[in-house]
């Protein structure tokens, strides 16, 4: 009996941990941008009811040229190009630079994005006056670039991860949110 209850105890104490673990996801942060490009930019909370793919990049990351860039194009253009055009889906790159600064411009940003076909919208991350971080970086604490997040319709981060990720589990979860 003393067995028993022992083991009891120790499944109750094992298994609260792992429930706590299942409260509801947090409400994503807000970007700050200085400038918009391919389009009207719009806060987060702008979006709400639909589902949100955010990417955070820079021109001269190797892993985003190779990686998150033609991800997204994918995503905006073939894999969810239904869901983009229905309005329930929006793709938005948020060009995040933290080093590099004399030569990762606006208007090299601009050249570059016409040139790598880029067609969703693209922000430029803001900064306040001395910091070397922009502020959305910060806000969002990403480990730098590439980094994508994805948001539920109702603006709860549900997915959020640097360098290179699982792509079939970040499309079924965007396929399950946009059915929510």
């Amino acid at each position: 009996m003393r067995l028993l209850l022992l083991i009891l105890m120790l499944l109750f104490t094992v298994a609260t941990p792992a429930r706590a673990m299942e409260s509801a996801p947090p409400m994503a942060p807000d970007w700050t941008v200085s400038e918009w490009l391919n389009g009207e930019g719009s806060t987060l909370a702008d979006l709400k009811g639909k589902v949100v793919v955010i990417e955070f990049f820079q021109m001269w990351c190797p892993g985003c040229n190779s990686f998150s860039i033609p991800l997204m194009h994918q995503w905006q253009t073939e894999t969810f190009k239904g869901a983009v055009e229905a309005g329930a889906l929006q793709v938005v790159s948020i060009h995040t630079v933290f080093e590099g600064h004399s030569v990762q411009t606006p208007a090299k940003l601009r050249k570059f994005i016409k040139r790598k076909g880029i067609t969703n919208l693209v922000g430029i991350d803001a900064y306040e006056k001395g910091d070397h971080y922009p502020i959305t970086m910060r806000r969002w604490k990403t480990g730098g670039t590439p980094e994508v997040a994805i948001v539920d319709k109702k603006g709860r981060l549900r997915f959020q991860e640097f360098g290179g990720f699982n792509t079939d589990t970040a499309e079924a979860l965007i396929k399950k949110l946009l059915k929510e």
